[in-house]
């Protein structure tokens, strides 16, 4: 059974009331020894709580968490289903199929995702997108950026290109030669480098179980 907030606010109350109890035994309520040992015994509980779940929200959301995966991710297939049970979209990941022609190892796939993450923070692409939930709202949110069959109706038959990571490369080095929507993406000028990377960063974001966000991204089955 999963512990949640109405489960640990319950019990840290229950602790509290126990614990202040039995500290004050002899005591009064109304008396400022049993308010005293309730404050003590209330602001342990919580900060024990605190610590808690700061260390388990660190283990969520780290790398090749359950919720995060490895950036080796960017070398599987990746997809989106819907989990009426949850009532969210969940990532599925799925066999091996390569990222831009080779296996990624460890190290590289890391270098690359991380030099994609300081692409898209050097053009201040979050002013237009989202991701996460964070960033503005003009242009379309990134966060399942991957995973839009756009790639593949839209931009690969424009580009030329066979698989949609190449055309997604083509298409973030040169928007303003393939327009494909009425708010054009100005050309950033980025570099081959830069645009592969910032393709393995977008393909690596798609894969993190972000609890349903963005709602009903997933075609419905």
């Amino acid at each position: 059974m999963e512990i949640g907030w109405i489960e640990t606010t319950i019990g840290a109350l229950f602790a509290t009331v126990v614990l202040t109890l039995w500290l004050s035994r002899g005591s009064g309520w109304l008396e400022p020894r049993f308010w005293r040992n309730a404050a003590v015994v209330s602001s342990l509980i919580m900060s024990g709580i605190l610590v808690y779940l700061t260390v388990d929200s660190v283990n969520q959301i780290r790398e090749g968490s359950a919720r995060v995966p490895a950036y080796t991710v960017i070398n599987h297939e990746i997809g989106l289903k819907r989990d009426y049970e949850k009532r969210r979209d969940v990532p599925v990941i799925g066999e091996e199929v390569g990222f831009f022609g080779k296996v990624w190892s460890e190290a590289e796939a890391y270098a690359l995702v991380n030099k994609g993450k300081m692409t898209l923070q050097s053009r201040n692409c979050m002013d237009c997108h989202t991701l996460l939930g964070n960033g503005a709202y003009f242009a379309p949110d990134l966060t399942r950026a991957w995973l839009d069959p756009k790639w593949e109706a839209m931009v690969m038959p424009m580009t030329g290109k066979a698989t949609r990571e190449e055309a997604m490369a083509e298409w973030l080095q040169h928007p303003d030669r393939y327009p494909t929507f009425a708010r054009r993406m100005p050309n950033l000028r980025l570099t081959e480098e830069e645009a592969k990377a910032l393709v393995a960063f977008l393909k690596w974001m798609s894969a993190i179980d972000t609890n349903g966000f963005p709602d009903r991204f997933a075609a419905a089955e």
